[in-house]
């Protein structure tokens, strides 16, 4: 058995850095998505409805390597604290998929659903996702 020393500033980086195991050093940015009128744009791009929520893409046709995505709730979800959780998910989902699976040049916006945002497994609204780039993409 092998036994190494690691010093505590080694510790605070992680086991992961060490190995040069960090994933986050191979995926894309995303950018997000800031005036009305670029959520107007995707809205009239192409659109992929799944169980938990609607993705609208479009290309910007820019030929930047930039991805952005955008999120959006309406009151029809519920309360705020309602809007912000199903945002809050529809984030992370974005981040574990679109990092890998989206285009550059291409804008993402996630539209919530009410009830099934929230109510939907993490592991269902990240494959809805990935049927969702990939249907756009055909």
């Amino acid at each position: 058995m092998c036994s190494v020393e690691i010093s505590h500033k080694e510790k605070s980086k992680g086991i992961k850095t060490l190995l040069g195991l960090n994933m986050r050093d191979n995926l894309k940015k995303l950018y997000t998505i800031n005036n009305r009128q670029d959520f107007l744009l995707a809205a009239k791009g192409k659109r992929s409805g799944q169980n938990g929520f609607l993705l609208q893409a479009r290309n910007r046709e820019d030929h930047t390597p930039i991805t952005r995505t955008g999120f959006t709730c309406s009151k029809k979800l519920g309360n705020a604290v309602t809007r912000n959780k199903a945002k809050r998910r529809l984030r992370e989902i974005s981040k574990a998929v679109l990092t890998t699976l989206g285009h550059a040049g291409w804008d993402y916006v996630l539209v919530g659903r009410p009830k099934a945002t929230i109510e939907r497994p993490y592991t269902l609204l990240k494959k809805d996702l990935e049927t969702a780039v990939r249907n756009i993409h055909s």
